[in-house]
Formats: structure tokens, sequence, C-alpha cells
């Protein structure tokens, strides 16, 4: 029996007339994490970010002052869905005119190509999500590029407090600007939970650089233990959204170790093989699941190594000695290690209960 596949739409017609639809089309959701459900750094834990922090994974925060609110990953969620990120007000605070608060997602510029923004064939977008908040009114929230030179603003309103609405916004695609469609952000979409007067203005229209919310809009961090909750969050091509596109645990954990992965060492058994370096240093490789997005930064408390003649621990920053584009090892150094024998092979690793963490985000 024969097959077609149909370029038009997810579907494949049988030689006997027969249609079969596809349940979802690859990557229809250029938001990763949408659901929610990684939160490698924290696991579960509330956090207070700091401004540009991750919280849940390619979740960060865009802040103007500290320690406002409190960002965890929560089983509160709609039907259909585990999770959701849980923002929690830590104050009543005045929001200056100068004042923004967002939770936010840079998308890498690979994956919105053939959004052709900045182009004469700049193609319609929808934004989709559940949200639900202890506050009602009239939230903002942006699509913007990487110097946050074309904003498009818009608004969406909480109607019932504590109550998961889902909210959907079509947009008509910027024909103009700079669009970035390599590995640094090609758009970034941010939910504002406080915005200052400066920066709010004539929403729903692409503008400059200048207004990134309504007049009026509401500040969820000017009510203290205001909750705000965020989930199913999807970025697609098109005029109309369309269900939630769910994609494997497995899968959706590897495109968040594109930008961030870590390893956490357990009564150091978590080892990696490497080479000594005179007497204080070590080459080691650390193994990623998939190739990073850059060359990243590299954190480490303590590692330990341990070698034919004894073992030792450093507390010294580890460095990137090389990086290639589509590799899946990142070479790193270590120079902190003392009483080694030059070019003997060693076993480096995160001393037990400490992380190396490998961050490539944008």
């Amino acid at each position: 029996m024969t097959t077609i596949i149909n370029g038009s739409s997810p579907s494949i017609t049988f030689s006997d007339g027969s249609a079969q639809t596809s349940a979802t089309r690859p990557f229809l959701n250029r938001i990763i994490n949408g659901a929610m459900v990684i939160d490698q750094r924290n696991a579960g834990a509330s956090v207070t970010p700091a401004n540009l922090a991750y919280t849940l994974d390619r979740w960060k925060a865009e802040i103007s002052a500290s320690s406002k609110f409190s960002v965890q990953q929560s089983s509160t969620a709609p039907a259909g869905f585990n999770n959701s990120l849980l923002i929690t007000s830590s104050s009543a605070y005045t929001v200056g005119a100068a004042d923004y608060f967002a939770i936010c997602q840079p998308i890498e510029g690979y994956n919105i190509a053939d959004f052709g923004f900045g182009t004469a064939n700049a193609k319609t977008v929808t934004v989709s999500f559940w949200v639900r908040s202890s506050v009602t009114g009239t939230y903002s929230a942006v699509l913007v590029n990487q110097n946050d030179t074309r904003v498009y603003p818009f608004t969406y309103t909480v109607n019932s407090a504590n109550t998961f609405e889902y909210k959907t916004v079509t947009i008509a695609g910027d024909i103009t600007g700079t669009w970035l469609t390599t590995n640094g952000a090609g758009i970034r979409v941010n939910f504002y939970i406080g915005l200052g007067t400066n920066f709010q203005g004539a929403v729903n229209a692409w503008n400059g650089g200048t207004v990134y919310g309504a007049s009026g809009t509401t500040n969820l961090v000017s009510t203290n233990g205001a909750t705000l909750y965020l989930t199913g969050v999807q970025l697609e091509v098109g005029s109309t959204a369309t269900s939630f596109d769910y994609r494997p645990y497995g899968t959706e954990l590897a495109l968040c170790q594109r930008y961030y992965t870590q390893m956490y060492g357990a009564s150091d058994t978590h080892m990696i093989a490497g080479r000594s370096d005179g007497t204080t240093g070590a080459f080691f490789s650390f193994p990623l699941n998939v190739p990073l997005r850059a060359s990243p930064t590299v954190t480490t408390t303590t590692l330990a190594q341990f070698n034919s003649g004894g073992n030792g621990t450093s507390t010294a920053s580890t460095s990137v000695n090389n990086f290639s584009a589509n590799n899946t090892i990142v070479a790193l150094y270590n120079n902190g290690f003392s009483g080694l024998t030059n070019n003997r092979m060693i076993v480096v690793g995160p001393q037990g209960g400490t992380y190396i963490t490998v961050s490539a985000e944008l």
C-alpha cells in the first residue's frame, strides 16, 4: 500500500483514500518548558530571583528592584497539566515610574527564524497560556526583540480570582526591525507583574521600545502575598491557538539542557576521567546530553579527585578549556588541587552534596 505525506497539513493519506492526521506537528510550540515541568536548579524549592536570574528552566526574571516576589514550581495546575510557575508577591510594593517586574523567556533565534520577522514575509503568531491570580484586573505582556527596539505590548484580563483562565492573543508579524535568527536571543516573551508608568501606553501595535504595557496595568507586586500561576504557555505560527504541544518529558529536558545542565555529586560517585597538569591542575571533560547553545559558564563549589597515589579536593573555580559547537563534550580545567603527579590519569567530579553546573543561557 502506498502513502502520500501531505505537506500542507500534518496528515497521511493512504492509497485506499483513508487518512490519518498526526496528533502534533514537530516543534509547534517555540516556548520550551511551557508546561513548567522542568526545574533543574531548584527542584521545586521557592527562590527569590535576582535580575536576569533563571528560575524554572528557560524562565528568568527581569526586575528593577530586588526581593519583591518569589518563584516556585507548583503542582497547582488546570486540567491536563501537572505543574505551573507560581509567583508570590513578597510585599505591598509601590511601583515607581521606572520600575518593571517580569517573568520571561528568551527564545533562540534558530527556533523562530521561520517567523520572518523584520521582512515583508513576517508571519502572524499566536500566544496562548493558562493563568490564575488572586488579584483580578488587566495585566500586560510583550513580544520583544533582542535589543528592545521592537516591542509588541498586549494585555489579558484575569476575570475571577483564584481560577485558572485560558488566554489567547494573535499578533501580526513585525515587518521591520532586527530579529536574530542564529544562536542569540531571537525573541522574548515577557509577562509583567509590575510595570511603571514610564513604560505604559497604547497596546496591540508594534513600537520602537517605549511601551511595554497598558496604562493602569495591574501590579501584582503591590499586594502582599498575592499569587499568580502560569502554565501551558505556547507561541506558534498562525492566527489560531491550537491545543498545547505536549512533548515527551525526555525531549523537553533535552531542550532545556541545551542552555543549562548540572551534575550532582553523590558520595563522590559521579566521576569523570581526566589528566593531571603539574601538581595542582586537572584537565577533564564534562559530558553533555545535547550540544550547548554557546561556550558555557561553569560553576563548581568543591571538586574531588582520585588517582593511584591518593585523593584530594579543590574549591578553586573551574574554567572552560575548550568548547566546540555541536559537540557533546566540553573540556574543563581546574587548578586548585595539590600533590598531583604530572600527566597521570585521574578521575574528577563534584564532591558529595555539591554540583557542577554548566550554563549557556540566553
